[in-house]
């Protein structure tokens, strides 16, 4: 029986996580376009969605903005993916991960 509960606490040693790493919730991802870089370190991330009408079962296009903490330096019609993350700001909840495709210049 003392030999159960020693197994039943020490966990497999295959199964431990290396030293220092956290184990985090999936963080949601959104590619979107940058419709706005005025702000420092911030950029207006442009989220289209296409949900399916109630009524008339017809699809029906739906847009997002979310600021995002941009390190990357992203520029009006890059398109972006960004991750959710801390709060950062009043109204700043999203990152910049990684420039998808730069804008056309």
């Amino acid at each position: 029986m003392a030999e159960n509960q020693e197994n039943i606490t020490q966990p497999a040693s295959g199964t431990e996580a290396p030293k220092g790493a956290v184990s985090r919730a999936h963080r949601s991802q959104k590619v979107g376009t940058v419709s706005s870089d005025k702000m420092k370190k911030t950029v207006v991330v442009r989220v289209d969605r296409l949900v399916r009408h109630r009524k008339y079962r017809r699809y029906v296009g739906r847009t997002s903005k979310f600021m995002a903490h941009d390190e990357l330096g992203a520029t009006i019609g890059d398109k972006v993916r960004i991750v959710e993350t801390r709060p950062l700001s009043a109204r700043k909840r999203w990152r910049v991960v990684e420039i998808v495709q730069k804008a056309a210049k």
